[in-house]
């Protein structure tokens, strides 16, 4: 397969605009997570599609930037409406980005009914927009994406610190003068940007997928933005290539969804494997402080034991310790644990005494700390 990316002119074709559009989606759709807005990318790509219809019957061209520049037009103008919405009245934001995304998504339904039943012949292939068909895409289409994607990119890096501001505290940045409320604008243009150049790859309907899979994999990896925004990139590009591999290899298997499910695949594997939050590795520390208390209860009952005599070496059969703990079968084990720290020494077969460490370590955890 990897062989085939240099020699397949499809193939290749493919794998440059997904990963394109990876990486743009990715990066992008990061602030789109962090600001809790996942649901606006499914609205904006829903909306976009009254945009492609309009662009070909005002133009009757489909060439992707025309129809590209419609799709953006409708889905920016549906942005603006949820906006004003929300501001001026009292509908709430989930409600009012439901009320664009049908109506809007309604509209583009007709006007492709419309389109296709006119009779041009120039018409066919705009309904792949409503599902996606990467396999169509040509050079132009390639660099179309890149060059709108990387345009994208480049004012997301120029203004890094606004839109960190309007991500993370909107207020401060409102006091230090600065216009959030076009920054804000600025950074839903450029969501905008990022939907629609993957419109023709993916669809309307799997778009918001691929803007917010790689966004929420990558939050597992890293609490640094910019780490976040550079995995992101990388986890989109890496399921846009996997998705044109896969389906390259088995007939009747579209690109579009097979992108999608390895973008949701990269999430649940982010979400059991990324350290410090994936599951896994929550396990594998709970498993641990488990062992360690499981370790201290040993110390603490041994030290116990201890203070019935006169002499706190004074040794105990391991017995008399398994009898004082709560997990008994776990005792062996916890005093080699106690042994190789140096807080515990057998003096004979099955019998356990404390050491001076041990005895030491064992008053510092027990004996309560005044505080002031």
């Amino acid at each position: 397969m990897i062989l085939d990316l240099f020699t397949d002119y499809t193939l290749r074709t493919v794998a440059l605009g997904v990963i394109a559009l990876g990486i743009t989606s990715g990066a992008l759709g990061t602030f789109a997570v962090l600001r809790r807005q996942s649901l606006l990318g499914d609205a904006i790509s829903h909306a976009a599609l009254p945009g492609v219809a309009l662009a070909f019957l005002l133009t009757g061209s489909k060439a992707p930037l025309v129809l590209v520049v419609g799709a953006a037009l409708a889905g920016w103008i549906a942005t603006l409406l949820i906006t004003s919405i929300v501001r001026l009245s009292r509908i709430k934001y989930d409600t009012a980005l439901g009320l664009i995304l049908s109506v809007f998504f309604g509209v583009g339904l007709v006007l492709l009914t419309f389109v296709q039943r006119s009779g041009s012949a120039s018409q066919a292939g705009l309904d792949q927009f409503l599902f996606g068909q990467a396999a169509a895409l040509v050079e132009q289409d390639v660099v179309t994406m890149a060059v709108l994607g990387g345009l994208a990119l480049l004012v997301m890096l120029l203004f890094w610190k606004e839109f960190k501001l309007v991500s993370f505290d909107a207020d401060f940045g409102q006091s230090l003068g600065l216009g959030m409320r076009m920054v804000d604008v600025l950074l839903t243009s450029l969501l905008v940007v990022a939907i629609v150049i993957g419109l023709q790859t993916v669809g309307v309907v799997l778009m918001s997928a691929i803007l917010v899979a790689p966004a929420a994999a990558a939050r597992q990896w890293s609490n640094h933005l910019g780490r976040v925004v550079a995995i992101a990139g990388g986890f989109g590009a890496l399921a846009g290539l996997a998705g044109a591999l896969v389906s390259s290899r088995a007939a009747h298997i579209p690109t579009g969804p097979t992108i999608v499910l390895a973008a949701g695949l990269i999430v649940g594997m982010s979400l059991v494997f990324a350290p410090n939050r994936g599951l896994a590795w929550r396990s594998v520390r709970r498993w641990q402080n488990r062992q360690k208390l499981q370790v201290r209860i040993v110390l603490a009952n041994l030290y116990a034991l201890s203070q019935h005599h006169q002499n706190p070496h004074h040794p105990h059969p391991i017995a008399t310790i398994v009898s004082a703990s709560a997990d008994q079968a776990s005792v062996p084990f916890n005093l080699r644990v106690l042994a190789d720290l140096g807080w515990v020494r057998e003096t004979a077969p099955g019998t356990w005494a404390l050491t001076e460490e041990g005895l030491t370590e064992a008053r510092t955890e027990l004996t309560p700390q005044n505080s002031y």
